[in-house]
């Protein structure tokens, strides 16, 4: 009865500040906006809920054993492919409905999507094959670590991680972002200098200014600071450009730079490898048991896969979601003192985020539980009111 009374005051709070919202801010996008939040986190934890469901699913049913003794070439090299994509497949086939209904159908509904159902479809399919793809190689990586360090697979199992998350960060610019979009480099001299001038501020050197064409996908904007070493670069969405002027433009990237410049990348590898660390050694002694046919061999690992992935997710769920939400919103924190550092310009700062939350219908007010659990970057009215105390 407590919580039921904390939650109706809450509730009422909430509502309180959205009467009384950031003058930056458009009180009927924001209005829309938690409507939007709130469809797309249902539709999320549906697909969660179905997921977890597929995973027991799959190995209870006994069909996780059926295709793991599937004697094809009398090969182990051939069935672990296979049941991968098997598996990903029933994964797929299962959560389609709400992935459309997510990703389609609720983007145009709120004016975001540009794309046919086609392109949808040419697009969900490329993340599919790309999702085989990388499976077969992180699990893989795993079933070698089971077979040749048993007792310690879990601690070596993270700093495998971490070497494939700089492979992925330096690769993805150039390998995986163009089989989505296309790339041009800007042409607009008067955009490069201005961005240019904070970029050797910083000390930092890219390979070049990019133009994403987003546009043809969804009216969505966004900025990175892409790859590292040789191909590091800068990424603009030409929604981006056409919404935003050069003082905008501006300070966004001068967040993207705060990142580089605090080092969150590697913080963030280093955290995601203890943390990663963390999972496997619960996941080793959670399997070990309830599971005793658990590094017995290849095919017992095979046949336990699916339920590895569900207490997996379950502990990642319920440990470390929170705690990973924090520390990127503190680094975000950072990003943005850094921009305003740079940039000296609180005002592009303030108009460059109310305007995103405005045309990507970001919810600035979401309630302490939402915050807690979905959101990685600070609310857009934390970011306002940091800048508005901003005393440069």
């Amino acid at each position: 009865m407590r919580l039921f009374r904390k939650g109706i005051i809450s509730s009422i709070n909430e509502d309180r500040k959205i009467r009384v919202i950031h003058p930056l801010l458009d009180k009927e996008k924001q209005k829309k906006a938690k409507r939007y939040e709130g469809e797309k986190r249902n539709l999320g934890l549906i697909g969660l809920f179905l997921s977890l469901v597929v995973q027991i699913s799959f190995y209870f049913s006994g069909l996780s054993s059926i295709i793991a003794h599937w004697k094809v070439f009398y090969s182990a090299l051939w069935i672990f492919p296979i049941f991968i994509v098997i598996y990903f497949l029933l994964q797929d086939i299962i959560g389609l409905p709400v992935s459309y209904h997510s990703g389609f159908s609720l983007e145009h509904k709120y004016g975001f999507s540009r794309q046919t159902r086609k392109e949808w479809f040419i697009d969900h399919l490329k993340g599919f094959l790309l999702s085989i793809v990388l499976g077969i190689i992180v699990f893989g990586t795993l079933f070698i670590l089971f077979e040749r360090f048993p007792t310690i697979w879990w601690l070596i199992a993270g700093g495998v991680m971490a070497f494939f998350s700089v492979i992925l960060s330096t690769i993805f610019p150039v390998l995986i972002m163009p089989i989505f979009h296309h790339y041009d480099p800007i042409e607009d001299e008067d955009l490069k200098n201005n961005l240019s001038d904070i970029l050797k501020e910083a000390g930092i050197r890219i390979e070049g200014f990019y133009r994403e064409d987003t546009s043809k996908k969804t009216t969505k904007e966004n900025a990175m600071l892409a790859g590292m070493g040789k191909t590091k670069r800068v990424i603009l969405t030409d929604n981006i450009i056409e919404q935003m002027d050069s003082s905008e433009i501006r300070v966004i990237l001068g967040h993207e730079i705060g990142h580089y410049k605090k080092k969150h990348m590697m913080k963030f590898i280093f955290i995601g490898v203890c943390l990663q660390i963390f999972a496997f050694f619960l996941l080793n002694k959670i399997m070990i048991i309830l599971f005793p046919g658990f590094l017995a061999g290849f095919l017992e690992n095979l046949i336990l896969l699916p339920i590895m992935l569900f207490y997996l997710e379950l502990i990642n769920l319920f440990l470390l979601k929170m705690l990973q939400n924090w520390i990127s919103r503190v680094f975000e924190r950072e990003a943005d003192g850094e921009a305003l550092k740079l940039t000296k310009d609180s005002e592009g700062f303030k108009r460059a985020m109310a305007g995103l939350a405005n045309r990507n219908l970001s919810n600035a007010y979401p309630s302490l539980w939402v915050k807690l659990f979905y959101y990685n970057h600070p609310p857009i009215e934390e970011r306002l009111t940091m800048a508005e105390n901003w005393k440069g």
